[in-house]
């Protein structure tokens, strides 16, 4: 027979749990409006700065040849730079660990083509990850997916940018686990530097007219730097949002789980009860009919 204290115990550790994971789906759910609504905000300018990009990237298809920016040019991949953004905290679900198993993917293919890797981690959960596992990390920050920011976001990705500018790596891409709905989220991987041509699909008529002279080159390079500064940003931006729709699914079905266990484990307590009450009558019937 079943401990009467020890299942009451249980069912109101299970309830505290309970209270516990439906406040933080509250707070997720609170904090999700938040986020989506600066990730609609930044939406705007982020789809003005791919078409602008665009329409320079289509008009340098025909003028390729003339422009130094190496932003424009196939280059041969020999290293590569990997950005991941992850949480700082768990409870979310798969969140976290689909972005680590993508980036585990990459790391891996890209090994086997004998390309050379730099990994860079925003986000305590990534980071003590690939650590714990022995990947150096040649740049790291925590707290900067939790609040994202402009100016911290062009800081963390401006080595990489003067490092492929120089030379000195063939490619950025930025990794993370993007927002698409309240209850979806899908592991996004963006090339941002060199930019893809090929992709390209502007209307002639729309292209800007450049024209290879020094003072464009300026112009070019900046609106560039630009575009990969908020490309980073950007990430931050979904990643979060994208953070918040999975810890607060996740803590609803936590909820549903602790009231199932709770229903559970009252069932357990109620049948133990009846065990207790009906022995104590047997014996009570027992003596009586032994004093007679």
């Amino acid at each position: 027979m079943a401990n009467l204290k020890e299942l009451k115990n249980q069912i109101n550790s299970v309830k505290g749990t309970q209270k516990t994971t439906k406040a933080m789906k509250l707070v997720s759910t609170a904090k999700l409006k938040r986020a989506e609504l600066a990730l609609k905000n930044s939406l705007v300018y982020a789809n003005k700065v791919e078409e602008l990009i665009s329409s320079i990237a289509a008009k340098v298809n025909s003028i390729k040849d003339t422009i130094n920016n190496r932003a424009f040019h196939d280059v041969e991949t020999k290293k590569v730079d990997i950005i991941f953004v992850t949480a700082d905290k768990g409870l979310c679900g798969g969140f976290n660990h689909q972005t680590i198993k993508t980036v585990s993917n990459m790391i891996k293919d890209f090994k086997e083509e004998n390309i050379k890797i730099r990994l860079k981690g925003i986000g305590r959960k990534g980071i003590d990850f690939f650590k714990f596992n022995h990947f150096e990390l040649a740049d790291e920050k925590i707290g900067l997916s939790a609040t994202p920011n402009y100016e911290d976001a062009s800081k963390f990705i401006l080595g990489s940018y003067n490092d492929f500018m120089n030379g000195e790596t063939d490619k950025v891409i930025i990794v993370h686990n993007g927002y698409v709905s309240k209850i979806a989220q899908k592991i996004k991987i963006d090339t941002i530097l060199p930019l893809d041509r090929t992709k390209v699909e502007v209307n002639k008529n729309d292209i800007l007219e450049i024209e290879p002279k020094d003072d464009d080159e300026i112009v070019l390079t900046e609106l560039v730097q630009k575009y990969v500064e908020y490309s980073q940003f950007f990430a931050l931006l979904d990643s979060l949002a994208a953070e918040h729709s999975a810890r607060m699914q996740a803590m609803d079905a936590a909820t549903t789980n602790a009231g199932e266990k709770v229903k559970e484990l009252t069932l357990s307590y109620n049948k133990a009860r009846q065990e207790a009450v009906t022995t104590e009558l047997i014996e009570i019937i027992s003596g009586m009919e032994a004093l007679k």
